[in-house]
């Protein structure tokens, strides 16, 4: 949770269009972004599937950032100022959680 909240606030830093007010906004929108996506994200792949396969799986990282942007509506303190700040926002910060989870974690 707190290397998701770090990889927040790493996108917050790098992207203009995305503003955090603070570390308990980072956590509190981690934390959602986990329930996001491991209840709605599946949801909307499997609907979008056609798409995926058309896209030769590139529909995801829109699928991304549609979930990085609902996050957004239900934080406070977690603002996405475009589509385009969501898009970029959800790769940073898939990005810097898979490299700090593989710095942090010896599994």
């Amino acid at each position: 949770m707190f290397l998701n909240s770090a990889a927040l606030l790493a996108a917050d830093y790098l992207i203009d269009s995305i503003k955090i007010d603070g570390f308990a906004s980072a956590i509190l929108a981690a934390l959602l972004l986990g329930f996001v996506n491991t209840f709605i994200r599946p949801i909307l792949v499997f609907l979008t599937f056609p798409m995926t396969v058309v896209t030769l799986g590139l529909f995801i990282l829109v699928i991304n950032a549609v979930t990085f942007g609902l996050v957004s509506w239900f934080v406070p303190g977690f603002h996405i100022y475009s589509f385009g700040g969501a898009f970029v926002g959800a790769i940073i910060t898939g990005v810097t959680s898979w490299i700090l989870n593989a710095i942090f974690n010896d599994h």
